[in-house]
């Protein structure tokens, strides 16, 4: 993918990581501490310990302690109608990558249009565990829709939603990011449930 989008503007040899992964994992060494023989370590059976500041206490920071920052806390307002949803993993899940359909944690299995409700906010809207529904919400003027999702009833605070991404990033507004990182703010997206009509 790499290769394909940036082409000749990239100075990295993306064919020497394709054709032999421990070339990957050999610059993983140089950056990463804790990685050194990686190679070698990793096909030991059982695999290899990976350093653990807090396991063992012990802090990279000018205090040798760990430190705590407090972050003021924007709370969104919503209206009657409008829930907060925000897009996880299920348990079948590395990061993007989905390698199956069931998500035991939660007890979800052969689906992943789903959407985690509490018992109360389903009622409230006039639904039901297993009913279709769409997901529909509006940022800077712009309405996006996901179409086709069923509720499942979830011990979730009331007002607040799950959902799996990617299949929820087309509720997520690109242009609506956090102040430091700049990454979209998938965790608080207010939308609003509408039962899916079938036309």
């Amino acid at each position: 993918m790499a290769k394909a989008t940036l082409g000749s503007r990239s100075v990295i040899n993306w064919d020497k990581y394709e054709k032999n992964y421990d070339n990957i994992r050999d610059d993983i060494e140089k950056v990463i501490n804790g990685f050194e023989n990686y190679n070698e370590r990793v096909r030991l059976k059982g695999g290899f310990y990976l350093p653990n500041g807090t396991r063992i206490r012990q802090f990279d920071t000018l205090n040798h302690k760990a430190n705590f920052t407090i972050t003021d806390l924007h709370v969104p307002v919503t209206k009657d109608d409008e829930l907060m949803m925000m897009t996880i993993r299920s348990h079948d899940q590395f990061n993007t990558t989905i390698y199956g359909f069931d998500d035991r944690y939660r007890g979800v299995f052969n689906e992943r249009r789903v959407v985690f409700m509490n018992a109360l906010d389903i009622a409230r809207a006039g639904l039901k565990a297993g009913d279709v529904v769409d997901l529909l919400s509006t940022y800077n003027g712009v309405e996006r829709a996901a179409h086709k999702f069923i509720i499942v009833e979830y011990n979730i605070p009331e007002k607040c939603v799950a959902t799996y991404y990617p299949e929820a990033n087309v509720l997520v507004p690109i242009d609506c990011v956090s102040d430091i990182s700049n990454q979209p703010t998938s965790k608080s997206v207010v939308v609003k449930i509408r039962k899916h009509e079938v036309l």
